[in-house]
């Protein structure tokens, strides 16, 4: 009766999605509005050519405009620079050009980097929401060397990625008075419908003009009063007859490479792997609002290294952005409040294929995909792991997203992970509503159905079984632990999650409150939701000053309280923090505050998930500081402390935490940087210190040309511990880890590129007296994206 009743859960779960998003009736959004600017783009028969002089015929019959008004951080002033832009459009490409006078042209900052890397520089750009609605926003920037970022405004989430990379043309140009530039977008690039003769779009101009204070530079006012960025654009009109054109795209790749490991306690032999692949993309834009994403053999190897990340003293699994060009593609498609897809739950897929699709006010993104092997998050309440599963999985999630006007949002998403014996099913419903400029509701509920293998549990064992919880497990005395009890399934389960949340935000002053609750058996394998059994309520505000006259031009005053229970209502944790951060000159941000907390330590008995009676309530006092400024023009500086209480969950005692980050970036040239960060980190206890650990993350970066770079990567971890400090384990009194990389790589754009490189790891500890290198890969990739 248990397990046929769970299917049936699940179903009913599925359908009442489906009716709430069938129920509504289509009402056409529409945001940006001409009163706020408006710009009507003419169609020409001849495109100009991109070299950054301007002297195309071209640009005389091109609509002209002004960037006016200086948006931040001088609020809707007259602008402190001369900014003109000229747009015009061709049926297969818009064309956009910016004259940036300067009074000092020698005071121009721009420099040679790789794509997506020169935030900071001069530049200028545009903001484009092809169907108008506030939901989705394209932005492409370029600074005087012609070095492109490109990114997408997301309003669901409030987020900015830029890890979307478009196939677009820029030059940039450095002259007497100033810079100037070009750009061509292929309207393949967009989702529009080009079934209309004349098209409607949200548009921005904007100019980034960084010295003392980074100033934004804009064609029309923003208010600040208005919570909602996307509802404040202008409106381009025009682009008579626009096409999409034949949007194919097919990118051949081969990946060659030899990886070497060896055993090093006692020293062995190196063991190679040599492996050739080859691999295809396709991309197609099978309408002008419908993209079809395939890929079979795949290359997903990672190019650059994750940034480096501490893992001491931490009970809950470290997050890692996606980076891979096939799960980047219209991403933004598949999100809502919550994380219940990150693809990098998807390690090795052997293929995949991608459907999205955006007509008027609907939204529609289909992903499946196999993996050579299955991979997930096992979350708890007060600690969550990774478990693997040696088995193929399919991979399978799908969102649909209804925006009957700019202030009502419905949603609906579903996923699947499924291996022998296993599997996990999501379903989703979601809904976003501002009645005012000033008042966001939010909503999500999700259903989950899971079913794990008979032995899952058993890789979280430190002993030889655990398959019977003991009658008491005295903490450290036991193999049986939380993750342990929550992978012991004997049958398929299921739980619910939902948030709900509410933001009133002006322009001096924001209040906002938020509640969520997991269940016990809730699982999103495909997502990063890391922790269940839990329900949070959190509530805050903010006050905000805009001083002028003076060094600091934003001044931010906040706090928020927030308080966890377990769901049979015994506490977890319950915090206050008070913060106030500081903008001002020299491109400066400064910020510190303190927070206060009780927190539960490790269960006392492994055998139970009790919080009461089976914890310790810590109380913790904690202060920190940040700020990042720039000096100089090729130096930007940054830190990052914490000082205060802190929980050893080793050993589930009392400890002082210090931790000191400080981060460099120097501009050693125009085409050479540095970048240098550093944390150091200790935790002592009333008889000495438990651990010293130190991370250095260095990065040098030569960008030869505007297409080719030289890179190097060296991430250095270093732990060092007292084992005699240590209850209920003795661990190493070294730890040290090595990763190095160098790579050459040339870039003709995003998919088009050559790779050269070599990667690789060295390690010692209390066996292996000095750093000595375990595993090294020699690689290469040659792709090349032929666009129909």
């Amino acid at each position: 009766m248990i397990k046929s009743s769970k299917p049936l859960s699940f179903a009913r779960a599925i359908a009442c999605c489906s009716a709430l998003l069938g129920a509504v009736i289509t009402h056409f959004a529409v945001a940006g509005e001409a009163a706020q600017f408006n710009v009507s783009i003419p169609t020409l028969a001849a495109p100009a050519e991109i070299d950054g002089n301007l002297n195309d015929p071209q640009w005389q019959q091109a609509a002209t405009m002004q960037l006016k008004y200086e948006t931040s951080p001088g609020e809707n002033i007259a602008a402190p620079v001369t900014t003109d832009a000229k747009i015009f459009a061709t049926e297969t490409s818009l064309f956009v050009a910016f004259i940036a006078n300067d009074p000092n042209p020698e005071k121009i900052r721009s420099n040679l980097r790789d794509r997506d890397n020169s935030w900071g520089d001069d530049q200028v750009g545009i903001k484009l929401d092809t169907f108008n609605n506030a939901r989705l926003a394209y932005q492409f920037f370029i600074n005087p060397y012609g070095v492109q970022n490109d990114s997408i405004e997301n309003e669901l989430t409030g987020e900015e990625s830029d890890a979307w990379d478009g196939i677009w043309y820029g030059s940039g140009k450095i002259t007497e008075q100033g810079y100037q530039v070009e750009m061509e977008l292929p309207l393949r690039l967009f989702n529009f419908d080009d079934n209309k003769d004349i098209q409607t779009w949200g548009i921005e101009l904007i100019r980034f003009y960084p010295r003392n204070e980074t100033h934004r530079i804009s064609t029309h006012k923003i208010d600040r009063n208005v919570a909602c960025q996307l509802c404040q654009l202008g409106t381009a009109t025009g682009l008579a007859n626009a096409k999409q054109g034949q949007d194919i795209q097919i990118t051949p790749s081969v990946v060659a490479a030899r990886s070497s490991q060896r055993d090093l306690n006692p020293n062995q032999p190196w063991e190679d792997d040599d492996n050739v692949e080859a691999g295809l993309d396709l991309r197609w834009g099978i309408t002008p609002t419908t993209l079809l994403n395939a890929t079979i053999n795949p290359d997903f190897s990672q190019v650059e290294a994750d940034s480096g990340q501490l893992d001491v003293n931490n009970t809950f699994a470290l997050f890692y952005p996606e980076k891979r060009a096939f799960f980047l593609d219209n991403k933004d498609y598949f999100d809502t409040q919550l994380s219940l897809l990150h693809t990098r739950n998807i390690g090795s897929p052997d293929y995949g294929v991608k459907l999205t699709s955006k007509t008027d006010d609907h939204t529609l993104a289909i992903l499946a995909a196999n993996d050579e092997s299955t991979q997930f998050l096992t979350p708890g309440n007060l600690s969550s792991d990774i478990a693997t599963i040696d088995e193929e999985s399919y991979n399978f999630a799908a969102r649909y997203r209804f925006d009957p006007n700019k202030d009502l949002s419905f949603g609906g998403l579903i996923t699947a992970k499924t291996a022998e014996n296993y599997h996990n099913y999501v379903a989703s419903a979601d809904v976003k509503y501002q009645p005012t400029e000033q008042d966001t509701f939010t909503a999500q509920y999700v259903f989950s159905d899971t079913e794990y293998p008979d032995d899952l549990y058993q890789q979280f064992c430190r002993g030889d079984d655990c398959s019977t919880p003991p009658e008491s497990c005295e903490l450290g005395n036991c193999d049986y632990n939380e993750r342990v009890i929550r992978t012991n399934k004997d049958d398929s389960f299921s739980d619910t999650m939902y948030r709900l949340s509410y933001d009133h935000e002006r322009r001096n002053w924001r209040a906002f409150s938020r509640y969520e609750s997991v269940g016990e058996d809730f699982r999103a394998d495909l997502g990063f939701i890391d922790r269940v059994d839990a329900s949070k309520f959190v509530v805050g505000g903010s006050y905000v000053w805009y001083p002028t006259d003076s060094f600091f031009n934003k001044i931010k005053l906040g706090g928020d309280w927030d308080i966890t229970h377990n769901q049979n209502n015994e506490k977890i944790e319950q915090e206050a923090e008070m913060s106030i951060g500081l903008d001002g000159g020299l491109q400066s941000y400064i910020a510190t505050g303190f927070v206060h907390k009780d927190r539960v330590g490790r269960r006392l008995d492994g055998s139970s998930l009790a919080i009461d009676g089976n914890t310790t309530m810590y109380q913790i006092d904690l202060g920190w500081f940040y700020t990042n400024f720039t000096p100089l023009q090729n130096l930007k500086l940054e830190l990052d402390v914490n000082y205060g209480d802190d929980i050893d969950y080793a050993n589930d005692r009392p400890g002082t935490v210090t931790m000191f980050n400080p981060a460099v970036e120097w501009k050693v040239t125009e085409s050479i940087i540095l970048d240098v960060n550093h944390k150091y980190q200790t935790l002592d206890i009333n008889e000495g210190t438990l651990f010293t650990a130190n991370l250095t993350d260095l990065r040098l970066n030569w960008q030869i040309t505007l297409n080719s770079f030289l890179r190097l990567t060296s991430v250095y971890t270093d732990i060092e511990r007292d084992p005699s400090l240590y209850k209920y384990q003795s661990p190493n009194e070294q730890s040290q880890n090595l990763g190095n990389e160098i790579l050459y790589g040339y870039k003709l754009n995003p998919q088009s590129v050559f790779y050269l490189g070599y990667s690789d790891g060295l390690i010692s500890t209390d066996e292996i007296d000095s750093l000595t290198q375990k595993d090294k890969t020699y690689f290469m990739k040659v792709s090349y994206a032929w666009l129909l």
